[in-house]
């Protein structure tokens, strides 16, 4: 990564350390070095600090002078990144930086995802820390690691050295928003075993490409498409008119990233001509159905005369799971208008060798309507014949009714922006429901600076938004 793309920006307090930040490899699983760079940040400056087995960084700052008898603020991010890029880019996201680049008010990085989501929290905790003039109470900085594949390192957190009960969670992506409640999840998998054999006719390829993907929970009602579901729809369509034979399958790299492209191989005896013909079809409904969608498409290639393919019977299995699985948004809220309180993602498809895998994102704000639709994709996998699993469950984060961190947060955003502030519930998953069932009494909110196309290569982050939200954090924790 290029030094010093970000040195005219400011606040330079905060952008220098993202800068820095988006020099180390760290996407989920991968958090190892930009953890142990917060450690040396900490020890540098005098600053005790913990970090635990599977990553979290724990950091304590002692109070400003004249607020020695305030209770401690826990300012709260998460280390790991969505790692998405786009097809030609060559970033290898265990061993390089990002390639940052300014257009304007946005930063981005340059064919791939950001790390907006949650590399602004850390910049911003650790200008905090770094900070000489900063008026606040005594603060710990909590900074988990792999948030972004089930919340694994608030899951796995010893909270009992954080006396806390205030918390500053920076991971939400739209300024002027405070979020006092989300939905909760879990990650979903499904493994089917398909077989093997030798295979006569032509070999084709069918992909659908093009789509604007995004975040699978804040992203999931805007009406876009799911490449892995119109893939499986395409080839349901091929199939009735000619029955074939799948011969691999890929789609998507995270659950809780909608997926923007998808291809399969499989292999058919029918005219070309039919083959091209329904696959046209099919994309002018698919743009019909999505008109969000411009850059859709759905084309079918000939690649070669088969060696080998799926049986028909695993392939009848898996065209009838990906077919009755459901996506998307299942239901909304009764209680708030707009609010998603139901959904799920097909968010992995991959067949290589001897099973064809399904990696699903579910959220939902009733643990029992979560537990419920649970339950629906284990019957489903038993009727087709899959395995089945679920992991990185975690709770939903209730809406507290009386919050005084609330109160302060909407007198202090008045104040700087001359407006009352939205007070929100969110479908996508924070991880203050799991750290409110930790450290019992748990007063939380959420904020951030606006950005767009998160858990895309799309990804930017508003310059101007970053530096309003950095003030507005620095005028909270004064008045707490």
């Amino acid at each position: 990564m290029s030094a010093n793309v970000l040195a005219g920006l400011e606040p330079q307090a905060v952008f220098g350390w993202f800068e820095k930040l988006c020099a180390i490899p760290h996407g989920s699983g991968n958090v190892t070095a930009i953890g142990d760079f917060c450690v040396q940040f900490a020890r540098e400056r005098g600053l005790r600090c913990r970090k635990d087995e599977i990553g979290n960084v724990v950091i304590w700052k002692d109070p400003s002078p004249g607020y020695e008898d305030h209770p401690a603020v826990i300012i709260q991010g998460h280390l790991d990144m969505v790692c998405e890029k786009d097809p030609d880019c060559d970033l290898d996201f265990k061993r390089d930086g990002l390639r940052l680049a300014v257009d304007g008010d946005r930063l981005y990085a340059k064919g791939t995802t950001l790390g907006g989501d949650d590399g602004f929290a850390v910049a911003c905790a650790l200008a905090v820390l770094d900070g000489e003039t900063l008026r606040h109470p005594p603060l710990e900085v909590l900074l988990t690691a792999d948030e972004e594949i089930g919340l694994l390192g608030a899951t796995a957190l010893d909270p009992s050295d954080l006396k806390g009960r205030v918390l500053l969670n920076l991971d939400s992506e739209e300024e002027g928003i405070l979020t006092v409640s989300c939905a909760g999840g879990a990650t979903a998998q499904m493994t089917l075993p398909v077989k093997c054999v030798p295979a006569e006719g032509t070999r084709y390829r069918l992909e659908v490409s093009g789509l604007e993907g995004g975040h699978s929970g804040s992203e999931i009602h805007k009406g876009g498409g799911n490449a892995n579901k119109l893939l499986a729809e395409a080839l349901a369509v091929l199939d009735c008119a000619s029955p074939l034979r799948l011969a691999g399958l890929a789609g998507g790299s995270k659950d809780n990233a909608i997926p923007r492209a998808a291809s399969a191989r499989f292999i058919s005896r029918a005219p070309d001509g039919l083959l091209q013909t329904l696959t046209a079809n099919f994309e002018a409904g698919a743009r019909e159905r999505f008109p969000n969608e411009p850059g859709l498409a759905v084309t079918c290639a000939a690649e070669g005369e088969a060696a080998e393919g799926w049986d028909r019977e695993s392939t009848v299995r898996a065209l009838r799971l990906l077919r009755e699985l459901p996506n998307g948004v299942q239901a909304m809220s009764r209680d708030i208008a707009g609010l998603v309180e139901t959904s799920l993602n097909l968010g992995i498809l991959r067949a290589d060798g001897g099973t064809m895998e399904l990696g699903l994102s579910v959220r939902s704000s009733l643990g029992q309507d979560k537990r419920f639709l649970l339950a629906a994709l284990e019957d489903l996998s038993a009727r087709c014949g899959a395995s089945y699993s679920v992991h990185g469950e975690y709770p939903a984060w209730e809406y507290r009714k009386d919050s005084p961190l609330r109160e302060r947060m909407v007198e202090v955003f008045e104040a700087q922006y001359g407006r009352k502030p939205q007070v929100e519930a969110i479908h996508a998953g924070l991880e203050c429901g799991i750290l409110a069932g930790k450290l019992p009494g748990l007063d939380s909110v959420s904020f951030g600076p606006d950005m767009s196309g998160v858990h895309t290569s799309n990804e930017t982050l508003s310059i101007s938004s970053s530096a309003r939200v950095w003030q507005y954090l620095c005028a909270v924790l004064e008045r707490l």
